[in-house]
């Protein structure tokens, strides 16, 4: 039966319908107070996500000061042209005198010109053959097995390519009758050159060659490019490398060689001191530390109730008043003012240039710290990082990050508790729908029985109505 249904027929229609209406809308504010806790729970799961997010971004950048290895501290002032350098992040300040001699290069060898690339060439008498490339800086020689079908320019390629190994193949073609075989050391230097031999006496005729007497007659290809080592010197001192890449000398910087130097005209390497990127992430640092400040205050914003009003304002944080936040916010505050011992010069940030206002925000003062940047670079990265697990201002900050950020952290407990508390109102909401859904249904019940017996009334009202005006 439908509302609008109670007391259908009836003198009491509509009145039985008004109160059906009324009673359920006062039984469903039974439900408002546990919606409004629930939204009230949503909007505090909501804003622990942004307190989240705040602090992961300061943990990256608190753990980017802790790997203060990872941070150059030096870079390539001067301009060249016979190389290039890269720096590690361990390369030191200097200036260095590079004279490039020779450069490296890998041995490269050409067979005799074959009429077809896909003829074979080998003796027909053998059902196999092997071609040895030995190399010395090579623990063992590349060995290919050809079979007595298998003995073209092609198959040789292709046989040598197969083994990925320390010398490359591949076919030249002049013409269409006039093909070659070059064979290709895969890394330079003089320790690669290749020596080629063959048990096959008809294949040794367009693939032999011997590196250790590169005039012996028996060379049957010719070498198109020597096998070379590179030649320099840095600040007088000789250096010989196999490559063109010198990752030694001096320590820290890479050179790529490119070209012979003018003859005694040694070009110059100046590496200088670079504090920008150390700089940068001491920024990065207080950006991301002051942005959680602005987040924990918007999310512990109180506005006082204006005077009359019956209401607290509704642009109050979400958190205001949250415990845990606070503790939080006061656990950071006191990490900024620790003091690290056995860091050298520096033992509170305040000596590094970085200072807290009366708002609990910090502000960089860039001249002071690249003066320490400077001057005590060591100590500086010795009070951030300290032994990376247990001492530097970086590393316990980080470590404190993770004790709110963890699996089991400070933010894990409080965001459980609220879906808890969401839970057990969610539980709460169903029953007192249960119980509300139940009550309706007898009054409904109540209010049908209440109609069908006035329907019963009138009816004999009318009845003895009738019954009179007869008699009369």
């Amino acid at each position: 039966m439908t509302i609008s249904s109670i007391g259908a027929g009836t003198s009491m229609s509509s009145t039985l319908s008004t109160l059906y209406s009324n009673l359920e809308t006062s039984e469903a504010t039974r439900l408002t107070p546990i919606t409004s806790q629930q939204t009230s729970y949503k909007a505090k799961l909501t804003a622990w996500g942004i307190v989240q997010t705040s602090l992961t971004k300061l943990q990256t950048a608190a753990n980017a000061l802790k790997n203060t290895s990872a941070i150059a501290s030096s870079k390539v002032s001067s301009t060249n042209t016979a190389f290039s350098a890269t720096l590690a992040n361990n390369a030191t300040a200097g200036t260095y005198s590079v004279e490039v001699n020779a450069l490296a290069a890998a041995q490269s060898l050409l067979s005799p010109k074959v009429a077809s690339k896909d003829t074979d060439l080998g003796n027909t008498s053998l059902t196999s053959r092997t071609i040895t490339i030995a190399q010395p800086g090579q623990k063992t020689p590349m060995t290919v097995t050809l079979a007595n079908d298998k003995t073209s320019l092609t198959d040789i390629r292709d046989a040598i390519n197969a083994k990925a190994g320390s010398v490359t193949a591949s076919i030249i073609k002049a013409d269409d009758s006039s093909y070659y075989l070059a064979l290709t050391s895969r890394d330079s230097g003089t320790t690669n050159a290749m020596t080629i031999t063959t048990n096959d006496t008809e294949l040794a005729k367009y693939i032999s060659y011997d590196s250790g007497n590169a005039n012996s007659t028996s060379n049957t290809m010719t070498q198109q490019v020597a096998a070379a080592d590179a030649e320099l010197k840095i600040n007088g001192i000789a250096i010989t490398r196999s490559s063109n890449t010198i990752t030694d000398a001096p320590e820290g910087v890479t050179l790529a060689l490119k070209s012979k130097t003018t003859s005694g005209s040694p070009e110059t390497l100046a590496v200088t001191k670079d504090n920008a990127p150390m700089a940068a992430a001491v920024q990065s640092f207080v950006d991301a530390y002051n942005s959680l400040q602005t987040t924990i205050s918007n999310q512990t914003k109180y506005t006082a109730v204006k005077q009359g009003s019956t209401s607290q304002d509704t642009g109050n944080g979400d958190l205001l008043g949250d415990g845990t936040l606070r503790n939080i916010q006061t656990r950071l505050r006191s990490q900024l003012s620790s003091s690290q011992s056995g860091t050298g010069s520096f033992n509170i940030l305040s000596q590094l240039g970085i200072t807290q206002d009366v708002t609990g925000k910090l502000s960089v003062d860039s001249t002071k710290l690249d003066k320490a940047l400077t001057e005590k670079g060591a100590d500086v990265v010795a009070f951030l990082t300290g032994d990376g697990k247990t001492t530097g201002f970086a590393t316990q900050t980080s470590n404190l990050l993770d004790d709110f950020l963890g699996s089991d952290g400070t933010v894990k407990s409080a965001t459980d508790g609220i879906n808890k508390t969401l839970k057990k109102l969610s539980e709460q909401y169903d029953r007192v729908n249960d119980q509300i859904t139940a009550t309706m249904a007898r009054y409904k019940a109540q209010f049908t029985s209440l109609s069908s017996l006035v329907s019963s009334l009138e009816s004999t009202g009318s009845y003895l109505t009738q019954q009179f005006n007869a008699m009369r």
